[in-house]
C-alpha cells in the first residue's frame, strides 16, 4: 500500500535538531501513587466527539473502506541527538488485565510457543491479545488512514491506548475515529467502536514531542455493551525502567505488509541513545502498526501482558528497529484521565 504523501515534517519540539521526521501510522482498580499527579502547568489534551459524529463514523467505515485505508508513512528520523528532557517519572505502578464477560477464541497454548526474539512475523497464537488489539481507522487531511491500538483495563471499561499521532497530527485531531478489535480481512468481529473523545499527552498536544507520542480514546458503548466487557482489557505498567523483555504487536499496512495480518515482534529492548528517551526493539513492522501495544511480562500461553509502550517511530538508517515511548508519569496521567471519562 502506498503511504499518504505530504507527511514528512519536523515536529516543533525537534526543529533545529533533526533533518526530517514523519509520523509512523502503522488501546481492575488503579491505586493512584503519590508523585504521579499532573503538573499544574500541563493538562492532557482532549478532543470530544459529538453523538452525531460518532454515528457518522460508525457508518462511514465499511469493510471496503477499511481494506482501502492507507497508512501514513513511517516516522523516519535522521539520527542527531536532540537533548530533549527525559520523561517525567513517578512511582512504578501496574494495572492488572481484565477478562471479557465470556471466553473468546483459543488460548495461545493451543498453538505452541512463538519465536523469541522475533523481528517481525504473523502471530499465529491465540490468547487475549487477539481480541484486545485491533486496527484504528480515521480520516486525516481528508484521506482514510489506519493505525493500531489496544483495549486496556479501565474504570470506564471503554479505554483504548494508541500513539499520539494516531489521534492528532500536525495540529489537527483526526475525525471519523473508530477502533476495530480483532480486525481481519475487512471484518469487525467485535464491532466498530467509535470514539466519544480522543486524548494525548500535553507534550504531544502542544508540540508533537516524539518522547510523548502516546494517545488514547474513550469509545462509546456499542449495542448497549462496554468495550472490555466484550473483548477484555490488557493490564498496564508505568515507570518500568529500561532493558526489558518485550513483545510488540500491530497491523502494519505498508509493504511488505497489507494491514490484513496481525504481526508481532519480540526481543530484549534497550534505551535509545540518539534522539529520544524511548525503548528500542528489533522489528520490521511498517506504517499502520503505529499505536500497537508493547507488553512487558507478556505470557504467550494466555496472550496477556502489561502494556508499557506503543509503536512510535524509526530512524531512517535503522529500518528494522522500532522505538516506543517510555511510559512515565505523563503517560500514566493520560491513562487516568481517559479511564475517568
Amino acid at each position: 500500500m502506498r503511504g499518504i504523501p505530504g507527511v514528512t515534517r519536523i515536529p516543533r519540539s525537534l526543529r533545529g535538531a533533526l533533518i526530517g521526521v514523519t509520523a509512523l501510522l502503522t488501546a481492575g482498580a488503579l491505586a493512584t501513587p503519590a508523585g504521579a499527579a499532573p503538573r499544574p502547568d500541563t493538562s492532557t489534551g482532549v478532543s470530544p466527539v459529538s453523538s452525531d459524529a460518532q454515528q457518522e463514523a460508525r457508518e462511514f467505515w465499511t469493510s471496503e473502506r477499511m481494506r482501502e485505508a492507507t497508512p501514513l508513512d513511517l516516522v523516519s528520523v535522521n539520527g542527531q541527538h536532540d537533548n530533549s528532557p527525559a520523561p517525567r517519572k513517578g512511582v512504578s505502578t501496574t494495572v492488572a488485565p481484565s477478562a471479557p464477560a465470556k471466553a473468546l477464541g483459543k488460548a495461545a497454548s493451543d498453538i505452541g510457543l512463538m519465536a523469541f526474539p522475533n523481528g517481525g512475523g504473523q502471530w499465529t497464537g491465540g490468547g487475549a491479545v487477539v481480541s484486545t488489539a485491533g486496527r484504528v481507522f480515521f480520516t486525516y487531511q481528508g484521506r482514510t488512514a489506519s493505525c493500531s491500538g489496544n483495549a486496556v483495563t479501565s474504570d470506564n471499561k471503554s479505554t483504548v491506548i494508541t500513539a499520539g499521532h494516531c489521534v492528532k497530527l500536525e495540529g489537527a485531531w483526526h475525525t471519523n475515529w473508530v477502533f476495530v478489535p480483532g480486525y481481519h480481512d475487512g471484518q469487525a468481529p467485535y464491532g466498530r467502536w467509535t470514539a466519544s473523545k480522543t486524548l494525548s499527552t500535553p507534550q504531544w498536544t502542544a508540540s508533537e514531542d516524539i518522547n510523548y507520542d502516546v494517545g488514547a480514546a474513550v469509545v462509546a458503548p456499542l449495542d448497549g455493551k462496554l468495550l472490555t466487557d466484550v473483548v477484555g482489557g490488557q493490564g498496564l505498567a508505568f515507570n518500568t525502567g529500561y532493558n526489558l523483555r518485550m513483545y510488540a504487536f500491530g497491523f502494519p499496512a505498508a509493504a511488505p505488509y497489507d494491514g490484513e495480518k496481525f504481526i508481532y515482534c519480540s526481543g530484549n529492548t534497550n534505551r535509545d541513545f540518539l534522539l529520544s528517551n524511548d525503548h528500542g526493539m528489533n522489528c520490521n513492522m511498517t506504517g499502520g502498526s503505529s499505536g500497537g501495544p508493547w507488553f512487558t511480562q507478556f505470557d504467550e500461553a494466555t496472550g496477556k501482558g502489561l502494556l508499557s509502550s506503543v509503536n512510535s517511530f524509526k530512524y531512517n538508517f535503522l529500518p528494522n528497529r522500532m522505538y516506543g515511548p517510555y511510559f512515565g508519569a505523563d503517560a500514566q496521567n493520560l491513562y487516568q484521565t481517559a479511564q475517568a471519562s
